[in-house]
């Protein structure tokens, strides 16, 4: 099983990069949050997961160990794939999730993507005795997780794919697109999210 590849980033796309490891090009679906800092023609380094299908082999990347672990522990809850566990870490960080997690918040769960109801409660049983969360997050309210909501608005995710492959982070990126609510276009969420994060 392939757990890690060092090459040069090839090609970007909304969910996936290729990756040119020694003249193999890799294709690796990666999160948004590993995905906004990768660049075209750069080295970069992944932490790898191999899935291994009927008809497919699959690859997900993650840039920090941190990101890779939470990954495999999201994939540990029942009825949470790898397609599911990687949304949910382009949708927040790894360190709101563990406090999300720790502090029982279904509600912030439940606007991850793929997460509903059951899905969250059984992400809270199996896993809040497994994350940990961060010196200086012990209290937080829902308002002040970030959570792209993806689910059903693929405008939104669009135009967040598109800020992030210009090196925007979803941290910066999730509070502009709630913003950017009224825009009916995707071209007028870009040029509104590019407007708010050039502000000084």
């Amino acid at each position: 099983m392939i757990g890690y590849l060092h090459g040069k980033v090839l090609k970007l796309d909304t969910d996936y990069c290729l990756l040119d490891v020694h003249g193999v090009g890799y294709r690796v679906f990666v999160g948004g949050m590993t995905r906004s800092r990768l660049r075209m023609g750069e080295a970069a380094e992944l932490f790898i997961h191999t899935a291994v299908r009927e008809d497919a082999i699959l690859l997900y990347g993650f840039q920090t160990s941190e990101e890779y672990d939470t990954f495999q522990l999201l994939l540990s809850v029942s009825g949470i794939g790898p397609k599911v566990a990687l949304g949910i870490l382009s949708a927040i960080t790894v360190e709101q999730l563990a406090l999300a997690i720790r502090q029982k918040k279904s509600a912030v769960l439940t606007k991850l993507p793929g997460i509903g109801k059951k899905s969250a409660e059984r992400i809270i049983l199996e896993l809040k005795d497994k994350v940990a969360v961060p010196d200086g997050m012990a209290k937080a309210s829902e308002t002040e997780f970030d959570v792209v909501e993806q689910v059903g608005d693929d405008m939104m995710s669009e135009a967040g794919a598109a800020l992030a492959a210009l090196g925007y982070t979803q941290a910066e990126i999730a509070p502009v697109l709630k913003k950017a609510a009224t825009c009916d276009s995707v071209e007028a969420v870009i040029k509104f999210a590019l407007k708010e994060l050039n502000k000084f």
